[in-house]
């Protein structure tokens, strides 16, 4: 009986996981969608009225296209949370290389790290494999990754690096950037935590990280955000080394 009950608990608490993780995508995705057309069409109308010069019309756009990048952003995101969300969604295992990974984050994001001078290396051993889905997978290490390049100071390093241990292999992505206040942490996953830029002003909403632990949630793993103020951050993914 005692089963039972803990087992009806479990299920309860994850469709509440899941409605609450809903509600709030839908809600960043109503407020940022009013706020970006809103402002376009206040500048727009605004400058049809001539209440504001075409010089200060000029100004304000930049402002404009970084809302626009930062909700693009939330609905690429957004779409890729929603592919699995068809019918009876499975992940599909497939063997990957860590060093594959490595490789594919060095060249996808070649220009940002050239951008600010960061470079990025490689810990652990050059065979090291795990078997699990690749599409969900690199949409968590792009989100992390893109976080710790925005992040991080010019000049900076950033470090993959992999560690098994038995049947898991753990993922560390490390930069020395900002980081941030441990009171932060404990709300980083949740709909109520602050929005950060980054070092050369680039925004989001705030959204990746919380697809990003239902994705490894899929991927029957688990995620740790250690970070200070300063000093950098480390985001650790804990996955099976195969999955079914």
């Amino acid at each position: 009986m005692n089963n039972l009950v803990n087992e009806l608990q479990l299920k309860i608490e994850k469709l509440e996981n899941e409605i609450s993780f809903k509600n709030g995508l839908i809600s960043i995705l109503s407020h940022d969608s009013k706020e970006l057309f809103g402002n376009f069409l206040w500048l727009i109308e605004a400058l049809e009225q001539k209440t504001i010069s075409e010089e200060d019309f000029f100004k304000l756009l930049p402002q404009v296209k970084n809302d626009a990048r930062k909700n693009l952003q939330s609905v690429q995101d957004s779409t890729a949370w929603l592919k699995t969300q068809y019918g009876e969604f499975k992940i599909k295992p497939v063997k990957i290389m860590v060093m594959d990974l490595f490789y594919y984050l060095e060249e996808k994001y070649a220009a940002k790290l050239k951008e600010k001078s960061i470079k990025f290396y490689f810990k652990g051993e050059s065979d090291a494999f795990l078997t699990t889905d690749h599409l969900l997978l690199e949409y968590v290490l792009d989100k992390i990754f893109n976080n710790a390049i925005k992040y991080s100071l010019p000049g900076q390093d950033i470090y993959l690096q992999e560690v098994t241990s038995g049947d898991q292999v753990i993922l560390n992505v490390i930069d020395f950037g900002t980081g941030m206040n441990e009171k932060y942490l404990s709300t980083i996953f949740s709909y109520d935590n602050p929005v950060f830029q980054g070092t050369a002003g680039e925004k989001g909403a705030g959204l990746s990280l919380k697809i990003v632990k239902n994705f490894i949630s899929l991927l029957h793993g688990n995620i740790q955000i250690i970070s200070a103020e300063n000093k950098g951050t480390t985001v650790s993914l804990f996955l099976h080394k195969f999955i079914e």
